[in-house]
Parts: structure tokens; C-alpha cells; sequence
């Protein structure tokens, strides 16, 4: 059942002040991790130091939700993302990216429905990954869970729009992350998403890994309208899992199992209402062939940018996926899912997609300029 927080006097104090701190210990981290970093050694820099480089990569998608279960979210998503950036990578620790990411949607008039901007500057050390401005999503936030941001994300929003925090070592990773949605105008609301993400493998080469995910939601109103409800939502999972890969007759064999706790407000109608369940997960494949079961049982959840399926109370998900063709900077995918919940035995969503990237490519070295 759901548990709502109304006579606890102290609790909206007590969440404002979580919030504030956590924020700060975000910025804190990021400070004082990237002094840290700059003593370490090594190198993973996306660019050859000393270049001016050109990126081109991009996706293309069919992705059918005429599900019965949600009716009124029933849509068929299909388009392009076509990225393109230069680099100028000063040395093997300092770059700077500027450049595009459009999406047309087929038989949208403009061609381009959106063009966002990509905009940032990155330091890269041994172990460490800072972030600063407009930059790709992609291989660092969308190891989310659906249940808390849904991977249509990647369609309409690929781009972090502030700043990220990532360490990796031999135990793992973990990544902090801002990003802000809207800025406050007479017009726009005050919007923005922070997170924390990660997993932790205790005894590296063997197969227990511990993975957790935190996510923080903030709606607040414009400046012409400054009694508008303010929205405060957010949650997390805590996951247990065990990586077979590669050492069964599978390329890739993962188990997970944990708790996922969400909650929502509007403060001014109803403090924090919290929902919690039970999360399962297993993906395995074999050559171009793979599985990816998601299941989920307890309290309905409603995050603003999470898969709605995970508003029911029970659900499961399963995806059949098959790649027949990965080339060297191309792969196409057939992925069938499956969505069992109560007010549909099955539901079916197909979707395709063609990824490609071309990787970083030289234009120039500054001996040459």
C-alpha cells in the first residue's frame, strides 16, 4: 500500500534540507574529485591530443506503442537522429565539443523537428570523466532502469543539458549527474532531473555485483506565475545481480533482483507519497539472438519521464531482440516486446533500428594550423 507522510511535521523540512544537501555533495564531489583526477596518470580521451576532430553518428527507429493496456498513450514512434560535432582536444585531458543533434520524424513538416545543440567541455583521466554543458546521454545514463527513465529518452531527449561526475575503477563505477529541462522564464517552469547511478562488483572476476539508482524530479512554476503547484517526485532501486557471461554456453547471462522505492508531491495539496515493490531482471543472448525480462510487483509508481506500464501494480516485460547484421560502424536490431499486465494479458510492441557511428575522425593537428 502506499504510505503517506501528512502529520509528520518535520518531513517537508526535512526532505527540502536532503535535497539541498544532496545537491551541494554533489558539486562538493565534483570539486574535489577533479583536483583528485588531476593527479592521477593516463589517458581516455575520446580525441587524439592536439587535434581538431569531426564526429558523425546518428540512429534510426520504428517503434510501435499500439498497446491496449495504455490507450491513451497508444502512438507510433518513428524517425531519425543524425549527430554530427567537432572537437578540439587541446591535450589528452582537456576537450571541447560543439555541434548538433537533429530529429526528423517521418512525414514531419519542418524536416527537423528539433535541433539540439551540443555544447561541452570534457575532462578525461585515468579513472575519471567530467562533463560540463550540452553532451550525449548515450553509455552514461542509459543504464536507467524503464521504471525510472524510460528509454524513449533517447529519441526526444539524448542530450544532458548540465553536468556529470563519473569514476570507474576495477570495483566498478559511479556517476553523478545534473541536468536541467527548463529554465525559468515568464513563460517556461523551473524543471530539472539530478541522479546518482553505479555498480559495485566486491570481489572483481567474480560474478555478484551490487547496482543502485537514485533519481530526484523538481517542477516548479514560471515567473509570471509564481503560485503554480510545485512537484517534487523522485526514487531509486537497489539491485543484487550475478554476470555469467561468458562463462556458460551464453555470450551474456545476467540475473538481478532488488527494491525500488518511488515517491511524488505536490506541496501545496499532499506531501511525499511513497510506493514501493519488487524488481527481477534477466537478459541473456547468444550470437545475434537475445532476451530481456523485466518484471515488476507492488505499488503503482509515477515518475514523470518512467515507462507508464510501471503505474500497474503488476507487470512484466519481454523482449525478444535479434541484431542479423553489426558491421563495423553499423548495426541493425528486430526487437518484439511483450507487456503482460492486468488490464492486458499481452501486448505487443515491435520496433527496429539502425545505429551507426563513424567514430572520431582527424580534420587537422595544430602543427598544421
Amino acid at each position: 500500500m502506499h504510505t503517506v507522510i501528512n502529520n509528520c511535521i518535520f518531513a517537508p523540512k526535512y526532505i527540502y534540507m536532503a535535497r539541498k544537501s544532496y545537491l551541494f555533495t554533489f558539486f562538493l564531489t565534483i570539486i574535489f574529485s577533479t583536483g583528485f583526477a588531476q593527479q592521477q596518470s593516463g589517458s581516455t580521451d575520446p580525441g587524439k591530443p592536439n587535434t581538431l576532430d569531426i564526429h558523425f553518428n546518428g540512429f534510426a527507429f520504428l517503434d510501435d506503442h499500439e498497446y491496449d493496456a495504455l490507450i491513451p498513450l497508444r502512438k507510433t514512434i518513428s524517425g531519425t537522429r543524425t549527430a554530427i560535432d567537432l572537437g578540439l582536444n587541446v591535450d589528452s585531458l582537456n576537450h571541447f565539443v560543439v555541434g548538433t543533434n537533429a530529429l526528423h520524424e517521418f512525414g514531419a513538416i519542418p524536416y527537423f523537428l528539433t535541433l539540439d545543440p551540443v555544447a561541452y567541455y570534457s575532462r578525461t583521466e585515468k579513472n575519471w570523466l567530467f562533463n560540463a554543458g550540452e553532451f550525449p546521454r548515450q553509455d552514461l545514463l542509459t543504464q536507467y532502469p524503464r521504471a525510472l527513465l524510460n528509454d524513449t529518452m533517447m529519441y526526444y531527449r539524448p542530450n544532458v543539458q548540465g553536468l556529470l561526475l563519473r569514476n570507474t575503477n576495477k570495483f566498478g563505477y559511479e556517476t553523478g549527474w545534473i541536468d536541467w529541462i527548463s529554465r525559468q522564464t515568464p513563460t517556461q517552469r523551473n524543471q530539472f532531473m539530478a541522479g546518482q547511478l553505479g555498480t559495485t562488483i566486491p570481489n572483481p572476476g567474480h560474478a555478484f555485483y551490487i547496482s543502485h539508482y537514485f533519481l530526484f524530479e523538481h517542477n516548479a512554476g514560471s515567473k509570471s506565475d509564481t503560485a503554480a503547484d510545485i512537484q517534487d517526485s523522485g526514487g531509486g532501486q537497489l539491485r543484487l545481480g550475478l554476470d555469467y557471461s561468458h562463462k556458460t554456453i551464453f555470450d551474456s547471462l545476467k540475473i538481478e533482483a532488488g527494491e525500488m522505492l518511488t515517491g511524488h508531491r505536490t506541496r501545496s495539496q499532499y506531501q511525499f507519497v511513497f510506493s514501493h515493490g519488487f524488481v527481477a531482471s534477466l537478459f541473456l543472448s547468444y550470437k545475434c539472438f537475445a532476451l530481456f525480462d523485466e518484471f515488476y510487483k507492488g505499488d503503482p509508481n509515477y515518475l514523470t519521464y518512467a515507462d507508464p506500464f510501471y503505474s500497474k501494480p503488476i507487470y512484466n516485460r519481454v523482449d525478444l531482440i535479434y541484431t542479423p547484421f553489426v558491421g563495423k560502424h553499423l548495426k541493425g536490431q528486430f526487437i518484439l516486446g511483450l507487456h503482460q499486465s492486468p488490464a492486458r494479458l499481452t501486448d505487443s510492441q515491435p520496433a527496429f533500428r539502425v545505429v551507426y557511428d563513424f567514430g572520431r575522425k582527424v580534420l587537422a593537428r595544430f602543427s598544421d594550423f
